[in-house]
């Protein structure tokens, strides 16, 4: 195994080499002036080789290790809090908790728990894409970029047209009493009989999962309900909806308060606002960049936690048993948040895995895609930094490997966990 200084000695020489200068008589010191940064990508530093696609490509890789590293300790801190919740230490394991969340549900409940969720929204900056590519790219500007997203994300009104045309327009409002033709997040207004994919609040003809101290029900009910439907995790409503619709419109374009959104876009010609619920590019990028403009992307990534409904049925302990009834409610309650903010760190990590296993197949590709660009310069200071970048790209296969191992574990904790309330 070479040490540190002869494996960058030898790769120097093997760029000089490959441009034709001649290096036998420089000391590795003194490298003919240059020499490589005494802190590398392991530091968290990025600018090792002064060539702006491969040092971009670096900084990618601190960003998606930096955030790893924070949405491991939201995972752990959404564990810890429902581990303690249940009399576990601070960093029990997934497996320690899931028995401990089974214990109690089977003394409280007939069947489990019924878990109802829409998965986290996850947005990536249209703004921070474009910025990565300027950075990348030295032929482009920040400002002129256009970045496109495989996914969804607002459009301003100039753009409703093209997305309903090469997409899927959606309108989403909120207004109290809206007959929402669409999915409601919310509370839903029943004023017949009606199905209920949510807590129904009022009567239920049928079985009803939990009934409250007046015997009306609420929770899951199997049959038609007759009253209010809390419908927290989105869903049909047949009635009125008190809370968001969204909706196909009639026509190219959405009312003028409401919000246009477009979906599973077909088209590069429509321009998002802010977020992008999906892959944001830059088309315009050179192939050297585009790795690292979608990781830099990616490590910015803000998911929202879902709204999560649980259900149940007493158990023949509880069912006359008010005080317990209201300290299993009170435990259920903790839980339901802890959990709506384990799903959003959940969906972070994945994509954070996925962006580190994208890296690292870039990797060798990023860098010797730059070193060509150093060949055709013939600068000897930019073949230097070449050489420099080579010799560090075994920390980047480093890193990006502690990226998958920090996560696995948590991740893995968030699994049980989710099973344990039937998810």
């Amino acid at each position: 195994m070479w040490g540190p200084v002869v494996s960058r000695r030898v790769a120097l020489v093997s760029v000089c080499a490959g441009l034709g200068v001649f290096a036998g008589s420089c000391q590795y010191d003194s490298f003919c002036g240059f020499v490589c940064p005494e802190k590398g990508i392991l530091q968290g530093f990025s600018t090792i080789s002064g060539v702006s696609s491969i040092d971009a490509f670096f900084g990618a890789v601190i960003d998606v290790s930096a955030a790893a590293a924070r949405t491991d300790a939201a995972l752990r801190g959404e564990l810890d809090a429902i581990g303690v919740g249940l009399g576990l230490e601070p960093g029990s394991s997934g497996g320690m908790i899931r028995a401990k969340i089974e214990e109690r549900v089977e003394a409280s409940t007939v069947g489990g728990l019924y878990l109802r969720y829409q998965p986290a929204v996850c947005t990536t900056s249209v703004e921070v894409a474009a910025v990565a590519a300027a950075e990348c790219d030295i032929d482009l500007d920040a400002g002129e970029v256009a970045v496109t997203c495989e996914g969804a994300c607002d459009i301003d009104a100039s753009a409703q047209a093209d997305c309903a045309a090469d997409g899927s327009l959606t309108c989403v409002g909120i207004a109290p009493g809206l007959q929402c033709a669409g999915t409601c997040t919310g509370s839903c207004e029943l004023s017949l009989p009606a199905t209920c994919d949510g807590v129904c609040r009022g009567q239920c003809v049928g079985e009803c999962s939990v009934v409250d101290t007046q015997g009306s029900c609420a929770g899951a009910c199997d049959g038609d309900c007759t009253g209010t439907c809390e419908l927290k995790a989105g869903g049909t409503c047949d009635g009125a909806c008190q809370g968001e619709c969204a909706y196909a419109p009639p026509g190219a374009s959405c009312e003028a308060d409401v919000q246009a959104r477009c979906e599973a876009m077909a088209g590069a010609d429509v321009e998002c606002r802010g977020g992008c619920e999906g892959r944001a590019t830059a088309p315009t990028v050179a192939a050297e960049c585009e790795a690292t403009v979608e990781a830099k992307a990616k490590a910015s990534v803000d998911c929202v936690p879902p709204e999560v409904v649980i259900t149940w049925q007493w158990s023949a302990t509880l069912v006359d048993d008010l005080e317990g009834q209201a300290e299993f409610r009170a435990w259920i309650g903790a839980l339901r948040g802890r959990l709506a903010g384990l799903l959003a760190a959940e969906a972070q990590a994945r994509a954070l895995v996925e962006t580190a296993g994208s890296l690292a197949t870039a990797a060798e590709g990023a860098v010797k895609d730059g070193i060509e660009e150093v060949r055709e310069s013939g600068d000897l200071k930019s073949a230097i930094g070449a050489g420099c970048a080579l010799a560090v790209l075994r920390d980047v296969v480093v890193i990006l490997e502690r990226v998958g191992d920090d996560l696995a574990d948590s991740v893995g904790g968030a699994a049980e966990v989710l099973i344990a309330v039937g998810g």
